[in-house]
């Protein structure tokens, strides 16, 4: 489930790139009080990602921009939702908006037999863990975790996602239930690189590392009721790491039923 936030400028503004961590700082401010609050300084996955506040790109006053919000927990969109429409000024550094409208939507990969692409939102965070080295051939420095780049291939990237997404089902959705890791066949069909960058991110206040991220689109097929659930879960709590801090957010493009026309 997702929360649909529209936006109104303000102020004419420079668009900040490493916006995360302030815009982080705005959603729980509207948590504030609640059930959700202690969740905030958790050192374990939440379910929670959101995405960019976009168009990226010189702000005006008056220009209209979006942000999406998505959780796997829908008591929590619902208290986050509360809290923006009691507060609706939305601040995220010099850029300033007013909340003009909190729309709930539901989006969906497709049922089975439907293809298509989930297509990043934002940088995805993928590390290797240095005891699976040796596996890929990768010579790294130092026994610390290593950022994925494209020279490690698409194979290392596959398993972490897939191993990272299967936690996230353990954690968030029924034991009885099959996760990533239970089923032979691939997550997605098949994976294109948009680009890789560096950015630096406020981890938490006062402290900023520099994250090593990629943008995917990941082309999918659905097999069954089991896959479906998978990659909704993509959607609701983001691939990868990081995805409180607004890493990983994905959306569905290209969705298409098999045997329907282009």
């Amino acid at each position: 489930m997702r929360l649909l936030i529209r936006l109104r400028a303000h102020t004419d503004a420079v668009y900040n790139e490493a916006y995360h961590h302030k815009l982080r700082g705005r959603i729980w401010r509207s948590l504030s009080g609640t059930r959700f609050e202690q969740l905030h300084d958790a050192d374990y996955p939440i379910g929670l990602c959101f995405s960019n506040i976009f168009p990226p790109g010189s702000i005006d006053e008056g220009d209209q921009r979006t942000v999406l919000i998505s959780s796997v927990e829908k008591d929590l969109l619902r208290a986050i939702a509360s809290g923006l429409i009691e507060d609706r000024a939305f601040n995220v550094g010099e850029m300033s908006f007013r909340i003009e409208e909190v729309t709930g939507i539901s989006p969906d990969v497709g049922e089975p037999g439907t293809h298509g692409v989930l297509e990043s939102g934002t940088g995805l965070l993928i590390r290797i863990p240095p005891w699976r080295f040796d596996e890929y051939g990768i010579d790294a420095p130092s026994d610390e975790p290593e950022f994925w780049k494209p020279k490690h291939t698409f194979e290392p990237l596959r398993t972490q996602l897939e191993n990272n997404l299967a936690q996230k089902h353990n954690d968030f959705l029924p034991d009885d239930l099959p996760s990533p890791s239970d089923v032979q066949e691939p997550l997605f069909s098949d994976v294109e690189l948009i680009k890789t960058f560096a950015i630096p991110v406020t981890v938490t206040q006062g402290v900023e590392r520099t994250f090593i991220l990629s943008k995917f689109r990941f082309g999918y097929r659905i097999r069954d009721e089991h896959h479906r659930r998978h990659l909704n879960l993509a959607l609701d709590a983001g691939l990868g790491e990081r995805n409180a801090l607004g890493l990983g957010f994905v959306n569905v493009t290209d969705k298409q039923l098999s045997g329907e026309a282009s």
